[in-house]
């Protein structure tokens, strides 16, 4: 049996390797260098490209670009008319911003359970939370695997609840052959480096009802608008524009439009990459019964943001904090996504505790992310489930 690094052996690795990098080629600063060069840096016409790329990719009709994912959350409850007294549903195992933008907009974020197979907001726990305080879902395709899409239509339509698709992990992804963000009432995108496809930061709201639409548009941009048919005082001339609502400076730069139109031509290419990672990653680890293998829905066609390695405490020896720790020795770095959001301080002192979601919170004690994106090599997957292997095997009980 190989000995550990974390007890004085050889790392299956010299070098350290991360689990996310961006992917940036020639094409991409080519991009980006002449927009720098242009007339225009902000506001210009790489945004309407960006947002007709995204479009025709998803299928979704109406896409509007904004600052970042968490951006593109706020706008969305925004655009959803939430506000105080109001209830938004989400998942416990998402970063923050997926339950922030509830408190933003003065509603009471309410935390449902995930399916301990695929780790997704669990539909038959959002059925069980829904009251008649509720004004959204905000559901997360958490890994990149669509979260039930169908069921979870049904259950809030049936209602008169908007469903908003939290698609930051899910650029890529096809729910039954469809393109995720031309499904939900809305879905939002963030291109955060560590994402699929990067613009540096950056997000997207994307809708098939131009209602919401026109409202995204007025909330991104300080509730200001140039349009005559919205304005309630007739135009004084060319330069006149109206304040209809509190909106926010939530613009998105022609700057990172530019790559990030680049690094969409790319998206295929990205996809089946990540793809041919998760099944040799999936492959191996099948083959070894300490772990457990993330599960997906037959309807999704995942594009994988994030890879989980869950190991079952009960066939090993060891912990999650011990493992991850030996992998950082074997210089595989790992992350963990995510902590229960209700496990952070602001959401303790507003009275959420410990306990509300039992199986997300075993989800949490028991999973690390793994490296996955383009530009690992077959050597760096490859040191990947060896040292996954070796603390699997010096642990096994």
């Amino acid at each position: 049996m190989e000995q550990l690094a974390i007890n004085g052996g050889k790392p299956v690795r010299e070098s350290k390797l991360f689990y996310g990098h961006q992917y940036i080629d020639e094409a991409d600063v080519e991009a980006v260098s002449k927009v720098l060069v242009s007339d225009y840096l902000t506001c210009g016409p790489k945004i309407t490209e960006l947002e007709q790329k995204l479009c025709e990719i998803t299928g979704a009709k109406y896409a509007v670009a904004v600052s970042n994912g968490t951006a593109a959350l706020h706008v969305a409850c925004m655009a959803a008319g939430i506000g105080a007294g109001d209830e938004v549903i989400t998942t416990p195992i998402t970063f923050a911003a997926s339950a922030n933008c509830a408190l933003y907009c003065g509603a009471k974020p309410v935390f449902a359970d995930i399916n301990p197979k695929t780790y997704n907001i669990d539909p038959t726990k959002v059925k069980e939370n829904i009251t008649d305080a509720t004004k959204a879902v905000v559901a997360v395709d958490f890994t990149g695997q669509a979260v039930e899409l169908d069921e979870l239509l049904s259950i809030c339509h049936e209602r008169g609840i908007l469903l908003i698709e939290d698609g930051a992990h899910s650029i890529g992804t096809k729910y039954k052959g469809k393109g995720v963000g031309s499904i939900a009432d809305m879905t939002t995108f963030s291109f955060h480096p560590v994402k699929t496809v990067t613009g540096g930061e950056g997000g997207a709201i994307l809708t098939n009802s131009e209602e919401l639409y026109e409202k995204l548009l007025l909330y991104r941009a300080h509730g200001i608008t140039r349009k005559e048919s919205l304005m309630e005082h007739e135009s004084d001339g060319p330069w006149y524009y109206e304040m209809l609502d509190l909106g926010y400076n939530y613009r998105i730069t022609d700057i990172q439009a530019a790559l990030l139109l680049s690094q969409l031509d790319k998206l295929p290419m990205f996809s089946e990459r990540r793809k041919e990672i998760v099944k040799k990653y999936d492959e191996a680890f099948r083959q070894m019964p300490e772990l457990f293998v993330q599960e997906e829905i037959p309807e999704s066609d995942t594009t994988r943001h994030l890879y989980i390695l869950r190991i079952r405490p009960e066939k090993l020896n060891i912990d999650r904090a011990g493992f991850f720790a030996a992998m950082n020795a074997e210089n595989i770095c790992c992350n963990v996504h995510y902590i229960p959001v209700y496990y952070m301080p602001h959401y303790e002192h507003l009275g959420y505790k410990r306990g509300l979601c039992p199986e997300a919170e075993k989800l949490y004690s028991e999973e690390m992310s793994l490296p996955l994106y383009y530009s690992l090599t077959e050597e760096d997957v490859d040191d990947v489930i060896h040292a996954v292997k070796k603390i699997v095997d010096a642990y096994r009980k």
